[in-house]
């Protein structure tokens, strides 16, 4: 049976849980859209709770009548199809790369992080406060995927993340190349670990001298310009170094 009402309550549900965060929270459950996004996620392993398609397009799912499926869509185009999954959080973040985010307001950011974690190997992403809901729409967007991939974990204290706490201050401690093993030439800085986590923060406020203070190094990318935008910067620091510590 086709779903041609917008009192639908699946329907409102859908866009219950697409605008708000608290109820996302509520419920554990989040909002995934597009075809390339299902993909990732039956990739995954990952079931959804309910699959949505536009009435006719051949996709699996309870289908919807095109229009109402395009409004309850956070997409601006609309979609064909969308799912309800459940949220998946970790115990605990694991090495031997692990990225840790602190106050990254901008789900966009957070997405694009996760994408790039999933493309440079890293272990788990470990959410701080005030960091945006990797599960909101933009940010499962700007995943492309990779959110149903890369292992999550929240709250997260500084203490309890994987092995040597590197944090990334722009124009502070060492340049982020000079972080070597030692032992191969004098300007290493860091003995090899058995794990890493990079400490990120906000584009505008930088990560909060409490957690810098417990960091291990500090270090910066060397840049003409004044500031990397904050998923930049993240994926600069995973290719740097997650893709070193999976050569050594």
């Amino acid at each position: 049976m086709t779903i041609t009402s917008s009192h639908n309550q699946k329907l409102k549900e859908i866009r219950k849980l697409r605008q708000r965060r608290r109820w996302r929270e509520r419920c554990g459950r989040f909002v995934a859209e597009g075809e390339d996004i299902l993909a990732a996620a039956d990739a995954a392993g990952w079931k959804p709770v309910e699959r949505y398609c536009a009435a006719s397009s051949g996709l699996p799912g309870i289908e919807v009548a095109p229009e109402l499926l395009a409004a309850a869509s956070g997409l601006g185009s609309g979609t064909r199809t969308l799912a309800v999954y459940d949220e998946r959080w970790f115990p605990a973040a694991t090495g031997p790369v692990c990225v840790y985010l602190h106050g990254l307001h901008d789900p966009g950011n957070v997405g694009t992080i996760l994408r790039s974690a999933e493309a440079f190997g890293a272990s788990s992403v470990a959410l701080g406060p005030g960091t945006a809901d990797p599960f909101s729409l933009k940010a499962v967007r700007a995943s492309m995927g990779a959110v149903f991939s890369v292992p999550l974990v929240k709250d997260s204290a500084v203490s309890e993340l994987p092995g040597a706490k590197i944090a990334l201050v722009p124009a502070e401690g060492v340049p982020l190349d000079e972080l070597k093993p030692s032992g191969a030439a004098p300007r290493d800085r860091m003995a090899s670990p058995a794990a890493i986590t990079v400490l990120i923060g906000a584009e505008r406020e930088g990560l909060p001298e409490a957690i810098v203070q417990q960091a291990d190094h500090v270090a910066h990318i060397p840049i003409e310009t004044h500031s990397l935008n904050a998923a930049m910067a993240a994926t600069v620091a995973l290719y740097e170094l997650g893709t070193r510590m999976a050569r050594e």
